[in-house]
């Protein structure tokens, strides 16, 4: 077998497997995840945080016990973070029509 066939079978499999889409999946889903996490961080944190007087973000407000620091603003701001993320992931799909089940 020589390099030309090589090179057809894995142009081939690629189209077979659809290792592309999956590739710029990946690569859109980083992007989008940085955009919601900057939404998060610089839009939503900042006036979430101006319900409590003493912080400027929602990811500085924490339970002070003793020494201990429970950062419960931050957590909360993550899961803000994953809610919306979690959210476009569900629309894109259904928006491409692309379930996992067969409609019957």
């Amino acid at each position: 077998m020589n390099v030309k066939d090589h090179v057809a079978g894995f142009a081939d499999f690629i189209r077979k497997q659809g290792v592309v889409g999956v590739a710029v999946g990946f690569v859109l889903a980083s992007a989008v995840a940085k955009m919601v996490t900057a939404l998060v961080t610089d839009i939503i944190n900042p006036l979430i945080g101006l319900l409590f007087v003493h912080t400027e973000s929602l990811k500085d407000v924490a339970l002070q016990i003793g020494n201990s620091k429970i950062m419960w603003g931050d957590f909360v701001s993550t899961t803000i973070d994953f809610l919306i993320i979690a959210l476009v992931v569900y629309f894109a799909i259904k928006l491409l029509g692309i379930e996992t089940e067969k409609k019957k």
